[in-house]
């Protein structure tokens, strides 16, 4: 599929190819949507805070053309608040929906361009995307202080947190330990200013290795992301070294929504992969 650039229609207004991606789903409407707009060179960044804000997923991402060597692309990621430097289901959606227009990419490799910097994309086994775990921002246990407010943000017991450490590689996530999935599936948060990431294992022998959720204040209130592949990566630094985890392993995310996601963690010659499936549900144009 080769997407027409942006281009003005008889009225006048100008349409830029659209799509929604579902993305870490291992069924359809399973996994958490993207929405992208492709040949979006033309537009300001108050144009796609409004595009975001009005799409009302968890991001929004612009392919534009790159303006550093090496990259095949550049993406600016919004949610309908915010812009961030980088996000790890964006990042695999995005990048995608840009295979899709450009049939002819040569080699296995992608580059991307995005806030945090460039991000490598590879294909991975059973036709899934992988980005390279982004260095840290923050890479750090959080102190007592904290650890006693997320204890109480999450509902539970001081003692249930096993271990908390900030895990940031661009939305600020701070990850909390739980020693069990269910314990994490039970979890009924409240709001709070920070974006959490809880993980807890499943028994060994299950088909995932752990259950993963993820808390962020929008507007106000809790929302909680289906599938996040930011979380993952930095949960996967983490988890991996400190050895609690070993790869490859497959985390389950979104069953406390209904979702069904799966996020695919390997690891070679010290580079931690993130990936999971990306599946176009949506294709059309976005008409200003």
């Amino acid at each position: 599929m080769v997407h027409p650039a942006a281009r003005a229609d008889a009225s006048g207004m100008t349409g830029f190819p659209f799509a929604q991606v579902d993305v870490f789903a291992t069924r359809p409407l399973s996994g958490n949507p993207l929405a992208v707009v492709s040949d979006a060179d033309a537009l300001t960044g108050e144009d796609m805070q409004r595009i975001a804000n009005w799409t009302n997923l968890s991001e929004t991402t612009f392919l534009l053309a790159p303006a550093t060597p090496g990259a095949d692309y550049r993406v600016r990621i919004f949610t309908p608040e915010k812009e961030l430097p980088f996000a790890g289901h964006p990042t695999l959606g995005t990048c995608h929906t840009w295979l899709l227009a450009h049939p002819g990419h040569a080699g296995d490799t992608v580059v991307q361009e995005c806030g945090a910097g460039l991000v490598t994309l590879r294909k991975s086994d059973g036709g899934r995307l992988a980005f390279a775990a982004p260095p840290l921002l923050r890479d750090e246990p959080a102190d007592d202080a904290v650890q006693d407010e997320l204890a109480d943000v999450l509902g539970i017991d001081r003692a249930d947190v096993l271990e908390a450490r900030w895990v940031d590689n661009g939305p600020g996530w701070v990850a909390v330990r739980l020693a069990s999935a269910d314990a994490v599936l039970a979890l009924t948060p409240r709001v709070s200013d920070y974006e959490i990431g809880v993980v807890g294992p499943y028994p060994p022998g299950s088909p995932h290795a752990v259950e993963v959720r993820a808390f962020f204040p929008t507007a106000g209130s809790l929302t909680e992301d289906p599938v996040t592949g930011s979380l993952n990566a930095g949960l996967a630094q983490w988890l991996l070294g400190t050895g609690f985890l070993a790869a490859p392993y497959v985390a389950s995310q979104g069953t406390a929504l209904g979702r069904a996601g799966e996020v695919h963690v390997t690891q070679e010659d010290g580079d931690i992969w993130v990936g999971g499936t990306s599946t176009t549900r949506v294709t059309g144009t976005l008409t200003l």
